[in-house]
């Protein structure tokens, strides 16, 4: 019996190509001996590659069976590489082009998480086209310091701000504007960092929340930014970091998100847990790193399962 062909789609032209160089050679590492693996590698520039040799997608995907998307932000993430692997008529995990979409528009996610119950910061919205002085005189009328300034389509932390004096906005406002053409100004929530994994119908669960991990920041960081992420040392405890309410809140919020979103096989969100015990979801990732450093392995270990165990899973789910 011949073995399944997965491809494994990594790099891309994203700021998180480097990530996603590393989640892609995770999975390639860990795949069961049930599959035949693809290594696909598109460049910076979008130009997909086999054997070290740009060919078109619909050339490469040829002799594969589905497709396993380790792609990380803009083109991976926000549903472009989704439609061309659906025009062209492969299977492949994650979520769909709308669903992808949806919840790496950090706008769009909120309104839909509020619809759904799940409490958001509130935040304004900057385009380029809007007055900075207006900008920075209805911040100051109308939120309090610290603000976070993140691009509204991006991923990892990447162009994020924390500002502590309503002068330094324009410059944090312009750095964003530098990974996203839309930005959002919102009110800084204190707290526990919490994140939260779920993945379909896994261990007779339709939606199964892997153990909450507590985000331990680094001293040095005012919040978890990419370096945290994925260059410094940092910690993430599942043991003991939750009262058995708050794990069970954090643990339905992810849920809710995950189907609020219309997101399938896998998602992890992001929350602050206020000390009066409020939840608040920051974002959902349809697509979270699988590294070495990344959240996933460490939330899997935790129960008992491990990266060969949920890839088989989740690549059964997309090629059924």
């Amino acid at each position: 019996m011949s073995k399944i062909a997965v491809g494994v789609l990594r790099g891309g032209p994203s700021h998180e190509y480097e990530v996603s160089l590393e989640s892609g050679k995770t999975v390639l590492q860990n795949l069961p001996e049930k599959y035949r693996p693809v290594d696909i590698f598109i460049s910076k520039d979008g130009e997909w590659h086999t054997d070290g040799i740009a060919r078109k997608p619909e050339h490469i995907l040829k002799g594969v069976d589905v497709v396993f998307n380790a792609l990380h932000g803009q083109y991976g993430e926000d549903g472009k590489v989704q439609r061309v692997l659906e025009s062209i008529g492969v299977p492949y995990t994650g979520s769909d082009t709308i669903a992808s979409a949806l919840s790496m528009h950090k706008e769009e996610a909120k309104k839909i998480f509020k619809q759904a119950g799940i409490r958001v910061a509130e935040h304004k919205r900057v385009t380029p086209q809007d007055n900075m002085e207006l900008v920075v005189r209805d911040a100051f009328e109308t939120m309090f310091l610290p603000l976070i300034v993140k691009p509204v389509a991006a991923g990892s932390s990447v162009g994020m701000t924390v500002v502590h004096s309503y002068s330094d906005l324009p410059e944090a406002i312009y750095y964003a504007f530098g990974y996203s053409g839309v930005v959002l100004v919102e009110n800084y929530i204190r707290g526990k960092e919490a994140t939260c994994t779920v993945i379909d119908n896994f261990r007779e669960s339709n939606h199964y929340a892997l153990l909450p991990i507590e985000i331990v920041r680094p001293e040095s960081k005012v919040f978890f930014d990419y370096d945290a992420k994925y260059k410094d040392a940092y910690m993430g405890r599942t043991s003991g970091s939750f009262s058995y309410e708050d794990k069970r809140a954090i643990e339905e919020a992810a849920i809710r998100a995950h189907k609020a979103l219309g997101l399938r096989h896998y998602s992890r969100s992001d929350f602050i847990i206020t000390p009066k015990r409020d939840v608040y979801i920051l974002e959902t990732n349809s697509l979270p790193g699988l590294t070495s450093h990344s959240f996933v392995p460490k939330s899997l270990e935790a129960i008992g399962s491990n990266m060969s165990e949920f890839l088989e899973h989740v690549i059964t789910l997309a090629h059924k």
